[in-house]
């Protein structure tokens, strides 16, 4: 089993960055439809052994009315309400295809949607988004998705879509485990506490060892574990740290 740990973001200086961790999950390319050749200067920098894996644009993921929407700089086209939330629409299919072809150049093979809770769990949903992500290209990415809100409520929902379209079930292991087994897995940790987040906590050494012991209980190849809470870079150093010395 090869474990792949790092951070949700980079706030350090990136030679450094490379040097200390595996993986960095692209923030920026959620908030903002991604220039091309920024991103062929970052897998340029990086060693090649450094992997970079991309968190999809909230226009495909989220509502015109998420209050992410106030960062995003790109023009879309076509009608606005058609965007977001995994629909099989024009607009985000061919939305789709200019992200996929924009994030090209810096040679990710994972992708996560993230989906907000506003996304309903219903039958009508189910259909509409394993008919987007039967349809979208995929070449050969690795599609991850992390629902949050109501598709706990409906896990026979969610089951059904992880089923019909082959994607990883992304989760925060520290809050509930993946629903299908596969030897591809990726987590993303936002701190313990009340509620899916609590980005100001810092894992302990009794949580960085419980959290090497849910790796192993996955049985899969290659497990993906970025940090995305505010000590997310010591996290994730100690972590690295820790799983290596227990090869």
């Amino acid at each position: 089993m090869q474990i792949k740990v790092g951070t949700c973001g980079i706030r350090q200086p990136r030679k450094r960055y490379y040097e200390s961790l595996d993986v960095v999950e692209l923030q920026e390319t959620f908030y903002d439809m991604p220039n091309p050749e920024r991103l062929k200067e970052l897998r340029k920098e990086a060693p090649r052994e450094f992997e970079f894996t991309i968190k999809v644009f909230q226009a495909l993921t989220h509502s015109p009315r998420s209050p992410t929407w106030r960062r995003m700089k790109y023009k879309l086209r076509g009608n606005i309400e058609n965007y977001g939330l995994l629909r099989p629409t024009k607009e985000n299919l061919e939305l789709w295809e200019e992200f996929l072809n924009n994030t090209k150049p810096v040679e990710a093979r994972v992708y996560i949607f993230q989906t907000p809770p506003s996304l309903p769990a219903t039958e009508e949903s189910c259909r509409w988004i394993v008919e987007f992500f039967n349809t979208i290209r995929r070449d050969d990415l690795i599609i991850g998705w992390e629902p949050r809100g109501g598709f706990y409520e409906r896990v026979d929902l969610l089951e059904k879509v992880l089923e019909s379209c082959n994607i990883i079930h992304v989760v925060d292991p520290f809050r509930r485990f993946p629903l299908r087994r596969r030897e591809i897995n990726y987590f993303r940790l936002h701190g313990i506490g009340p509620g899916e987040t609590n980005y100001r906590y810092k894992y302990s050494d009794e949580d960085l060892k419980k959290l090497l012991s849910i790796c192993r209980e996955c049985n899969g190849s290659l497990i993906y574990v970025l940090f995305n809470n505010v000590y997310m870079l010591d996290d994730a150093t100690r972590f690295r740290k820790l799983a290596k010395s227990m090869v």
